[in-house]
């Protein structure tokens, strides 16, 4: 007789029904004020245990409301930590087997692996009805960004993407400052990083190098183009290549935008433009490296103004690129938080903050300590701890609580500020585009062009060639399904 598996829910259900009229009693009455009964608390499954996703799941337990109960590595060397702290955790190696088995046990599925994977990995999840919090950036390409966004919907699921910073206190100062109209109506935005910190505009290894005990490496490529394995592209460098990450952007931006997109509310891009660092090894001999981003890029993306407010520009450098200092940033202060930041300019006035959106400054400084506002904008318990804390009580509380529709940066903000930042990678990567011209001689038409964006169809509209980087073609045998 084929075994049948029940879920925690069917469980609770059922032993009730054997009590022979007995009930579960209220948990406070258990286990005294804020006690959390085990059957309510949120059964989380983790697609990434090591690196971030390490620290994710343990932000979720330290919530005080979520077991974690899966655990899923293609590494067993960075899934060390996370099986050692949660011992009663069922470890997988294959999400796909994990949530074949698992999924009637499973509530909510955490993915924090490299971002080739984010997709696929959210959207089997999706299909499931479970949960999800996904870390930045949301997707590998633009294509996958829209498709969750509409998956969250149509399987009414409560969703969070992983930049943290946007449930700061920091972002939400911002948001006062504006909606009570210090600095007028903004223009421009300056996003500027350190990243990256690991190699990139660099050329893809030739030789390959024997695969790590403990990695299943072709389930790590998943849908990644098949290629030999290379020593230094794991845990962490693989950042720096298109086939399994998105660059210094990917990276940051999602934490260093954000606060434009709070406080602007800007949706779809109408433009982008960008130029890039250019490395070479001799006299006119370019270092070209299709396979991996440029070590610095200055992006500028144009937003269409609503209700009567200006186009806003924002711009974006990293590689230590930085903006001219605002004037009324006093010559020994910080610009951000030195490294990473962002400045707004606006018709009446100016203000900055670091990464996350922390530490909020008008400009000139001192009037920070001297103006007060009313708050506009409702703050979210813990700050940025509570990014992770708020996703689990919106999943307890469920699609459509008051719980689900003030997460920070649930699928609706994350998808089009996902989309935006991979508009400058869209931008990048169509910066090399070779294509004949009229005459059949090889150019380079992407450079210096202006890419006209069309949001709601996903399109550029005149550089046909740059559209091939709205879509990836994923491996044989991986899809999202749709």
């Amino acid at each position: 007789m084929k075994k049948t598996v029940k879920s925690r829910r069917d469980f609770v259900k059922n032993a009730a029904l054997a009590l022979g009229g007995f009930y579960i009693v209220p948990r406070h009455v258990l286990g005294g004020p804020g006690f959390t009964a085990p059957s309510d608390k949120l059964q989380v499954a983790g697609i990434g245990a090591g690196g971030k996703g390490e620290g994710d799941l343990w932000s979720f337990y330290q919530s005080g409301k979520a077991d974690i109960a899966f655990l899923c590595d293609v590494d067993d060397r960075q899934a060390i930590k996370s099986r050692q702290r949660y011992p009663k955790a069922k470890y997988y190696k294959d999400y796909r087997e994990m949530l074949e088995k698992e999924h009637k046990l499973i509530d909510a599925v955490s993915v924090s692996t490299p971002d080739h994977m984010h997709g696929v990995q959210a959207m089997a999840a999706m299909q499931l009805k479970k949960h999800v919090y996904v870390q930045k950036p949301m997707a590998h390409d633009i294509y996958e960004a829209r498709i969750m966004t509409e998956a969250a919907h149509k399987y009414n699921v409560v969703t969070q993407m992983g930049n943290q910073g946007a449930s700061g206190d920091g972002v939400r100062m911002l948001q006062d400052w504006y909606n009570a109209g210090l600095i007028g109506d903004v223009h421009t935005i300056y996003c500027y990083t350190d990243r990256p910190v690991w190699p990139q505009g660099v050329v893809r290894p030739t030789t390959a190098s024997a695969i790590p005990a403990g990695l299943d490496y072709d389930l790590w490529l998943g849908t990644a183009p098949q290629k030999d394995y290379f020593d230094g592209v794991l845990p962490f460098n693989w950042r720096g290549w298109w086939d399994y990450g998105t660059g210094a952007l990917g990276d940051m931006a999602c934490h260093i935008m954000a606060p434009g997109f709070a406080v602007l509310g800007l949706g779809y891009p109408v433009s982008a433009e960008c130029s890039v660092a250019t490395r070479y090894t001799a006299p006119w001999q370019r270092v070209y490296s299709p396979d991996s981003p440029p070590a610095a890029s200055h992006i500028i993306l144009t937003f269409k103004g609503q209700n009567g407010k200006p186009d806003v520009k924002l711009h974006w450098m990293d590689g230590g690129i930085q903006p001219e200092r605002p004037a009324e940033l006093g010559p020994n202060e910080v610009m951000g938080d030195g490294g990473n930041g962002i400045i707004f300019e606006g018709t009446k006035g100016k203000m900055m903050a670091g990464t996350y959106g922390m530490n909020p400054q008008l400009l000139p400084t001192n009037l920070t300590k001297t103006t007060v506002v009313p708050k506009s904008v409702d703050r979210v318990k813990g700050d940025v701890e509570g990014h992770y804390a708020a996703w689990v009580e919106a999943c307890i509380a469920g699609p459509g609580s008051k719980e689900a529709k003030v997460l920070s940066s649930n699928f609706d903000i994350a998808g089009p500020l996902t989309e935006s930042v991979l508009m400058g990678n869209l931008a990048i990567r169509s910066y090399d585009v070779k294509a004949n011209d009229s005459k059949g001689l090889t150019s380079y038409p992407g450079r210096n062009i202006q890419l006209m964006w069309d949001g709601p169809n996903m399109k550029i509209t005149n550089f046909d060639l740059a559209n091939q980087f709205v879509k990836r073609t994923y491996r044989d045998g991986w899809s999202l399904g749709v």
